[in-house]
């Protein structure tokens, strides 16, 4: 979609264009382990030719479509949404809810035994949280862990499995999966000092 104006821009995309004094605040977004993801995609492109070209023209489209998002979710934060479309009181209980997942990494409970410590429903809660955190219940935890995860492993004083034990996975492997597709580096090349891209 092409805009022919600036007044026919989004708002959130408004404060990008030439003039605008918090261009640089808002064109700083947190890069997302998806974001990471595409990138690794695009560095190990596996075609050649007419098809990469292709291929990498896609990779860098979803890249851009995931950069302006999270530009838009910077100059319009999720917690503005989350006042305006929450009760003060779902709000509150929301936060309570990734309170005792943040403290219970290792054995989270269920979504629907979450939903009644807090004493919401489970709709309420999915949709809480896609308001307040802009992630499923799920999704916030895994990030959760997966930041846990990676804080352990730089200070190196755990192996793999130990820190795999930590934040809730019985098996290192899945971890190991899980971490790679967040980060897009491995446990152990975390563990060695290896950046994240």
């Amino acid at each position: 979609m092409l805009f022919r104006s600036a007044g026919e821009l989004p708002a959130e995309l408004r404060s990008l264009l030439p003039g605008s004094h918090h261009w640089q605040q808002v064109f700083s977004p947190q890069i997302t382990g998806v974001m990471r993801l595409v990138v690794q995609q695009i560095l190990r492109c596996p075609f050649n030719g007419a098809t990469e070209r292709l291929y990498l023209q896609g990779k860098v489209c979803e890249l851009m479509a995931l950069y302006v998002a999270a530009v838009a979710a910077v100059a319009e934060p999720v917690t503005d949404f989350a006042t305006a479309t929450l009760r003060p009181d779902t709000t509150e209980r929301i936060h309570s809810a990734a309170e005792i997942l943040r403290s219970h990494l290792e054995h989270p409970p269920s979504q629907i035994d979450l939903a009644q410590q807090v004493g919401v429903g489970i709709r309420t809660l999915q949709k809480g949280f896609k308001a307040v955190f802009g992630l499923t219940p799920f999704a916030y935890l895994t990030q959760q862990r997966m930041h846990l995860a990676e804080q352990l492993l730089r200070q190196r004083n755990c192996t793999v499995a130990e820190v795999s034990n930590i934040v809730g996975y019985a098996h290192t492997a899945r971890f190991a999966a899980a971490f790679k597709r967040y980060f897009g580096i491995t446990p152990s090349e975390c563990s060695q000092g290896r950046k994240i891209l």
